[in-house]
């Protein structure tokens, strides 16, 4: 606190006090709203197959609802990433390059049955996107390895 003029210190101390709380609050609310998003794309789920089942168009509806449960898939990522978070250990770099390539493959499965064609462009982006994020993922995942064992051998 060197920065700030020491007849400062109490109200720094107050609005760090605060923003604390704040930041609290902020993950209660994003906590209940993780919650809610599971109930909704269940739900969804749901009615997407009860869709496709009455419209006779079982393909269709598949993938439809596969890219609803994608959704909740992604939700049950970010709801681990909040959980570690709260319980104040690191949030995890792949957690947020795993939602993304999630999202990536829910587009690709999506894809056949949305209203407009895609384009060969289009479907080179998703793909080539969902590649680099995959690689870029192992790469993580190597980098953490390799760090690991070397903090193996520099204990012993």
């Amino acid at each position: 606190m060197e920065h700030f003029p020491k007849e400062l210190s109490s109200v720094n101390r107050a609005v760090i006090k605060a923003m604390l709380w704040l930041n609290g609050l902020a993950h209660i609310i994003i906590g209940v709203a993780l919650a809610a998003s599971v109930l909704m794309f269940t739900w969804l789920f749901w009615l997407e197959v009860g869709e496709a089942a009455s419209a006779h168009n079982l393909i269709h509806g598949f993938f439809h609802s596969l890219g609803t449960l994608m959704l909740l898939w992604t939700i049950s990522a970010l709801i681990t990433a909040e959980i570690r978070y709260l319980q104040e250990t690191k949030l995890e770099i792949e957690t947020f390059i795993e939602v993304a390539m999630i999202v990536m493959v829910r587009k690709l499965i999506v894809l056949p049955v949305q209203d407009a064609t895609p384009s060969v462009d289009e479907v080179f982006m998703w793909v080539g996107a969902a590649l680099l994020l995959g690689i870029l993922f192992v790469l993580i995942r190597w980098v953490q390895r390799f760090n690991d064992q070397a903090a193996c051998v520099k204990k012993a």
